[in-house]
């Protein structure tokens, strides 16, 4: 497994090597002694399943009285992952990680507590599984806008697919819930 700094100093890209052969491969995914090894003391208590067609954008997301770290990876397909800093003391707050994961690269985006989370989906279908370290608690869940324009973030998308919910979030500049 081989880890990659980010711009943002919290925020790592683990890339895996497959052993392949005639029947297919097989790869280390998560190895807790291994990611404490690169500084990542994290439990993590539930994974997470979705799928998407193509164009869907899914987030920015995040939990404030609980916040979750995530290890994002696709499964299937390709998307655009984006981690978001919104650790107001941070000197990287408000800069956003965009990273390409899919079932070819074997990258996964680690996404620290404290950063809110989304992805884009680029190929025709795509499967992704991520691990958090709280659980999700619906009455904590926050957001900001995908397409805020002081993020700056290319999604890579045209006419993006969004929850109702997302197309309603705040902007960065409008939320008081900030770590």
């Amino acid at each position: 497994m081989k880890i990659i700094h980010t711009k943002i100093d919290d925020v790592l890209i683990f890339e895996s090597t497959p052993y392949i052969d005639k029947r297919g491969y097989f790869m280390e995914v998560y190895h807790q002694f291994k990611f404490k090894e690169f500084g990542i003391d994290d439990i993590f208590i539930q994974d997470n399943y979705a799928t998407s067609q193509k164009g869907t954008i899914r987030g920015l997301h995040y939990q404030y009285k609980f916040p979750q770290g995530k290890l994002v990876r696709c499964v299937k397909g390709e998307i655009l992952d984006v981690a978001v800093d919104m650790r107001k003391s941070s000197p990287s707050f408000g800069h956003h990680i965009s990273e390409i994961l899919s079932e070819e690269n074997f990258r996964q985006l680690y996404v620290p507590p404290g950063f809110a989370h989304g992805y884009a989906v680029l190929s025709d279908y795509a499967e992704v599984s991520y691990k958090c370290t709280e659980i999700y608690h619906p009455e904590d869940e926050y957001g900001i806008r995908w397409n805020d324009p002081e993020l700056k973030i290319n999604w890579k998308v045209e006419n993006p697919i969004l929850s109702k919910k997302d197309k309603i979030q705040p902007l960065l500049s409008e939320v008081k819930e900030l770590f």
